[in-house]
């Protein structure tokens, strides 16, 4: 009863002050390598045919320092009509999160699934704002189940995961 009430395992109390429960929090997000390229401007406006888009993302997580984690999501767009690229986006986005007292089974669950869930949505709009600047409509991804395709390919794999996967721009968008 003691164990569950204070949550030391041999029954005592924890010292006063002592940081012994899980503790994530996002230090900061940054755009670490961002690239768009407009190769057949200005012929490329004088289309009249939607383009084909092709997204492709990988998640990388590596640890920086004690307690400290940079997890980066990277996707790569390109648009293609009558088979001329009509735009390509690459953008690199990243996190630092600070972990501690997070078991080791539960790290790369989180560094994998719930910490790209988190940036999703900001390098969602920076693609779709430089989409945007760039001439065309803007590319408005479809949210992605960072949780499910981490199941997926840790029983693929075994549990040794690094994210890779495509998505599909939203219908009637780009």
């Amino acid at each position: 009863m003691a164990e569950q009430e204070n949550g030391n395992p041999n029954g005592e109390p924890a010292a006063n002050g002592a940081d012994t429960g899980p503790m994530v929090n996002m230090i900061s997000q940054y755009v670490k390598d961002f690239s768009f390229e407009n190769p057949n401007s200005p012929a490329v406006y004088q289309q009249t045919d939607a383009p084909q888009i092709d997204v492709q993302f990988n998640i990388g997580a590596n640890q920086v320092g004690d307690d400290m984690h940079e997890v980066i999501l990277k996707i790569e767009a390109k648009a293609e009509t009558n088979g001329t690229a009509s735009f390509l986006v690459d953008l690199s986005y990243a996190g630092l999160f600070g972990i501690r007292n997070v078991p080791a089974e539960h790290l790369q669950p989180f560094l994998f699934a719930e910490a790209p869930r988190l940036l999703f949505p900001f390098a969602r709009r920076i693609l779709a704002d430089a989409v945007r600047d760039g001439g065309f409509p803007p590319l408005m991804l479809e949210p992605i189940d960072f949780n499910g395709l981490y199941l997926q390919q840790s029983q693929q794999q075994g549990g040794n995961v690094e994210g890779t996967g495509s998505v599909s721009p939203e219908a009637g968008n780009a």
